[in-house]
Order: structure tokens, then C-alpha cells, then sequence
């Protein structure tokens, strides 16, 4: 894997930061269907990769303010173990609106990196079994492949287990 390199894409906010960081990533783009229902799902299907290497990027509400949980396409964002490693009492999942105000991507675009503002970052454990991962490039039919610990080094993240199945 090189720095920016692979496939062709774009350039995107959340290629800056990663090309700003050093961090070597590939690209890899797809055929996005607008009329598709699970971006994630559709991403993985599209590039031929188990779901369980693909992440999609969530934002929560913590009470204190936005957080970002990244687990696998294909499970589900446990609020409460999110909330448990953010320190917080408890989550709930952030309106789509204040996603996007936050992030400065769209739903189904939101890569964890790049955001316009560094948000509290927890990334699942299960992504540590994996070489390199799949999240969002910052647009809708673009995704980047980068290893799990770059991913924490360049967002700020801690692991913790915060999906299920």
C-alpha cells in the first residue's frame, strides 16, 4: 500500500488529512446506486469484501457533545458500550443534519477522517484482527483501505469492543 495511491478517486478532505498525516492508504472507488439502502453493505458488495472489513462511520450524542463509533457494515453501534468508552453516561444516535454540520460530509459519505472538527473517536476492536480496513473516503462511492492502527493514530481513537452483531 502507498501513500494516495491504488485506485483512482478523489480528493477529498479526508485525503488531505491522511496525505497532511503521512498516512499510507489506498483508494478504491464503486458505483454508488443513490437508490441504495445501506451504504456500507453496498460498499462492501461493490468492492467484493467480506462486510466485516468494511466500516461505516456513526456519530452519537453523548449529552456532552458529538462522538464518532466506527464498527463493521454488517453489525450494529452499541450505544451503551460507546457511552462506556467515552467516559459518558450514556449515547444516542446524532441526527443526520448535525452529522453533516459536524463532519462536513454527507450520511453515507462520513469518512472519520477529515471532519471539520476532531471529535472523541472510538473504533471497534474486531478491526484489529484485520491487516488493513475499508472506510469512507468522504463521498458516497469512495472508500479508503488503510491499516487499523493508522486509522487510530490519524483520528485520535481508542479501540474498544462497540458493535454487535
Amino acid at each position: 500500500m502507498s501513500r494516495g495511491r491504488g485506485g483512482a478517486g478523489p480528493t477529498t478532505q479526508a485525503t488531505l488529512a491522511l496525505d497532511r498525516a503521512g498516512v499510507p492508504y489506498t483508494r478504491h472507488t464503486y458505483q454508488h446506486d443513490p437508490a441504495a439502502d445501506g451504504f456500507g453493505l453496498e460498499a462492501a458488495r461493490l468492492l467484493g469484501l467480506p462486510p466485516e472489513r468494511v466500516f461505516k462511520t456513526l456519530l452519537v450524542d453523548t449529552g456532552g457533545g458529538l462522538a464518532v463509533g466506527i464498527v463493521p457494515v454488517d453489525g450494529r453501534l452499541d450505544l451503551k458500550a460507546i457511552a462506556g468508552a467515552l467516559g459518558a453516561k450514556s449515547a444516542t444516535m446524532a441526527a443526520p443534519a448535525a452529522a453533516e454540520r459536524s463532519t462536513g460530509y454527507v450520511v453515507g459519505g462520513i469518512s472519520p477522517v477529515g471532519q471539520k472538527r476532531a471529535l472523541p473517536t472510538v473504533l471497534d476492536r474486531s478491526a484489529e484482527q484485520f491487516p488493513t480496513i475499508f472506510v469512507s473516503g468522504g463521498r458516497r462511492g469512495f472508500d479508503v483501505e488503510l491499516a487499523p492502527l493508522d486509522l487510530v493514530r490519524v483520528t485520535g481513537a481508542v479501540t474498544a469492543p462497540i458493535g454487535r452483531p
